[in-house]
This record gives structure tokens, sequence and C-alpha cells, in this order.
């Protein structure tokens, strides 16, 4: 079959990010040495079934970089020749371009309501435990002191067991969910400011990682969920859209992860203020997809605006996207001493210990501490039900559904909402 022949032949078995990297390498004068794919198989992966592609294969090298079994995948990086071999064994399901995802950047506790209902209510997030996919976590005061809150950590990205941050914005992410002020007498402090951090390492130094990297650690949440008390998931980074959810795999992971119970906060992305900007994974039908605001650094929601930058959408198949929206524009966090971030922006640090940044990465990590003060006092709720309460009890902007969606997150309802501990 001719180069381009194949292509058209097997189009069904390929999505779309994937057929054009193709057809840019056939008309480009320098030919790639290898593309990063994630191949979907018809079945569960077996050794049986890996070592007959293997034998199908013959001479072409096929290096596993991820297995991703609840996917029925595995990610690797091979030449065009060694994907159009891949398309003709019959046990091939789709073959996904492993794309690259990136950091979505670009006095928000109390003005969500979040201060108010630690103090009335004492809902700080204690119990729940929230997995943190970034470029890591910098072992901060604010999160180790008086006790360690990093309950595990993992690093896909250079391995490593004790955790660190590289380029300081995962670290900036854990404090807007769960910092606990212990560095700014409980000035800098999060929604949930004792819930249990699980630090996981997707992004590299530069803030960029593949997708097959990001579903290998969904899938490590997935099957550790129950042993790890784990009950969210926030996500602050995005990249380019595929024309629907059933092309995106993805999407399919965090749709995996919200039917396992994990409920999953998402940044909307910063290529706004157009339409259909938001980003992937954020088009995910099931997850809390996050947009930004500009508080005016002012407790009162009143006088908050839709930042610019925030994406807006719908998403692919008409769907409603952004869900909620929260405070965004040069929020104080933690800082990562040394880290890239710090090296790159120094007039953006705050005090001995501090940050500040903006971007939808900072509004999503601010929606998964309010998730965790609702999750203290309700337990039993489900992923739908928790998006469905805070959509219903947001603040209105009075702005299009596809800028804002339901509002601006807004926690106050929790001061009389009844608390329903596990098991009744």
């Amino acid at each position: 079959m001719t180069d381009k022949l194949w292509v058209q032949h097997h189009a069904a078995k390929l999505n779309r990010p994937l057929k054009q990297k193709i057809r840019k390498s056939y008309t480009s004068t320098v030919k790639p040495a290898a593309i990063p794919v994630i191949i979907q198989f018809k079945h569960p992966l077996t050794p049986a079934r890996m070592k007959a592609l293997q034998k199908h294969l013959g001479t072409h090298a096929f290096p596993v970089k991820h297995l991703l079994p609840l996917h029925r995948a595995v990610a690797s990086h091979i030449t065009l020749k060694c994907l159009e071999q891949v398309c003709c064994w019959n046990g091939v399901h789709k073959v996904y371009l492993d794309g690259i995802k990136k950091t979505t950047l670009n006095i928000a506790t109390p003005s969500i309501g979040a201060t108010a209902v630690q103090r009335s209510r004492g809902l700080t997030g204690k119990g729940i435990n929230i997995a943190v996919l970034d470029t890591g976590v910098y072992p901060h005061p604010d999160l180790t002191r008086p006790v360690n809150r990093i309950i595990a950590f993992k690093d896909y990205i250079n391995h490593r067991k004790c955790p660190y941050d590289d380029n300081g914005h995962g670290t900036h992410i854990t404090g807007d969910a769960a910092g606990n002020g212990w560095s700014s007498k409980g000035k800098y402090r999060g929604p949930a400011p004792e819930a249990g951090i699980v630090g996981i390492k997707v992004l590299d130094k530069n803030g960029d990682g593949y997708d097959s990297t990001i579903i290998k650690a969904i899938e490590w949440c997935i099957v550790r969920r129950k042993k790890l008390k784990l009950r969210i998931l926030s996500m602050s980074f995005g990249g380019p859209v595929n024309p629907s959810a059933k092309e995106d795999i993805l999407v399919q992971a965090v749709e995996k992860a919200v039917k396992a119970g994990l409920t999953v906060v998402i940044a909307a992305g910063n290529s706004g203020p157009g339409r259909r900007t938001v980003e992937s994974p954020g088009i995910s039908p099931s997850a809390i997809t996050v947009g930004a605001v500009n508080d005016r650094r002012t407790v009162t929601q009143k006088d908050d605006r839709i930042a610019v930058y925030s994406s807006r959408g719908p998403a692919p198949g008409g769907k409603v996207k952004p869900d909620l929206v929260a405070p965004g524009d040069s929020v104080i966090s933690l800082r990562a001493p040394g880290s890239q971030l710090v090296r790159e922006l120094p007039g953006n640090k705050v005090g001995r210990k501090y940050f500040k940044l903006s971007g939808t990465s900072i509004s999503t990590p601010i929606v998964s501490g309010a998730v965790a003060q609702l999750l203290q006092l309700r337990p039993c709720l489900t992923p739908g039900q928790v998006k469905a309460l805070l959509k219903r009890n947001a603040f209105s902007l009075g702005l299009k559904p596809n800028t804002a969606g339901s509002g601006e997150i807004d926690v106050r309802f929790l001061k009389r909402c009844a608390s329903k501990p596990a098991g009744k």
C-alpha cells in the first residue's frame, strides 16, 4: 500500500489529530523519527496479545512507554511504517495522538464564602483527600506544619520518591486548595486547610505533559482511591480539543474516574474570550469545568468580573461549558523555592514563602477545596450530586452559560446545609 493510501484505508482507526500529524509528516521535508501514540485495543491487554502484536510488527521498534489497562491501551513512540502495521492488526480499536497538555496560567478564599463556613461550621476539608495532578508539590510549611498533610507522592516524570516541584505551578495550585496559612498567620489559606494531599507529578519542569502520562496517573488514582481515601482529582492544565469526547482518550479517562466515584475538577483554559475555546480535558461532560473571574480584591461577589482570558463554551456537541467560575486573578499562594516559575517571574514573589499567579489554573483548585468542604459535611454525595449542588448554589454574574456556567462558586449555602454523615 502506498504511503498515503494506508491512512485513508485505516481512517476510522485514527483520531483526527493523529491524521493531521501524519499528513504533515508526509508533506514535510523533515520526517519525524517517531510519533507519540496511544493504541487502544478491542479486548483487554494480556501478555499473549502483546506478544502477538510484537510478532505482527516484526522488526519495527515498539517501545512501551505506559501500559494503560483500564483503557485497554498502551502508549509508545513509533515510526510511520510501524504505525501502518499497527493499523493493519485486527486487534486494534483506535490509535490516538499522544498529545501534550500545558499548565493553564495567565482575597480569593473569603470571596467564595469558604472562610465563613470554616468559621461557622468548622468545614476545613478534614478527612477528605485531594489528588493534585500537576508539576509536583514542594513540602511547604503550609502543607507540612503542624502535621504533614502530603499523604502520598507519585512522580511519573523523574520517578523520584520524595515530594518536590521543579516548576512551581503544582505547589501554588495545592496551596490554592489546601494551604493552611502557617507561614502567614492564616492570611493566605485555601478553602480546605485540613484536607489531605496526594501530589502526582505528570508535568515536567516546563509545565508540559503527555496525555498518556496523565491517563496513567488517573488510572493510578482510580485503583488506589479506597486505600488513599481519595475523593477529588484536581487538574489545572489543558490542550487542543478533539471533535468529540469519543475522539479524546483523556476525556474518556476523566469519565472513568467520575464513574469510580471521584469528583474531577478541571481548568477551562486561558484561550478566551472567543467561543468554543474550552480546552481538553475540560470538555469532559461529567467533570466540573472551571473558568476564572477577577474578584477585584473584595469579599463581595457583586463586583466580580469574568476574566478576559477565561475560555468560553460550548464544548463539542454543544454542551455548556464551563460549569462554574472562581477567582483566578493575581491569587497569592505557596512558593516552591528555586523552581522554574520563581526564576522566570521574580517580581511575583510575595514575602518569603508566597507567590502570585493568575489563570483558570488557579480558579480550579479553589473549587476543589470547596468540594472538600462540601464532602466533609456530606460525605455520601456522588460526583454528580456535588456538581449539581455547587451549580445550583452558585452566585449569578448575569452572564451567558457558555461564558460563566451557572455562575461563581459560593459555598455560603453550607452554613444552612444539614450534615449527612457517611452511612446515614
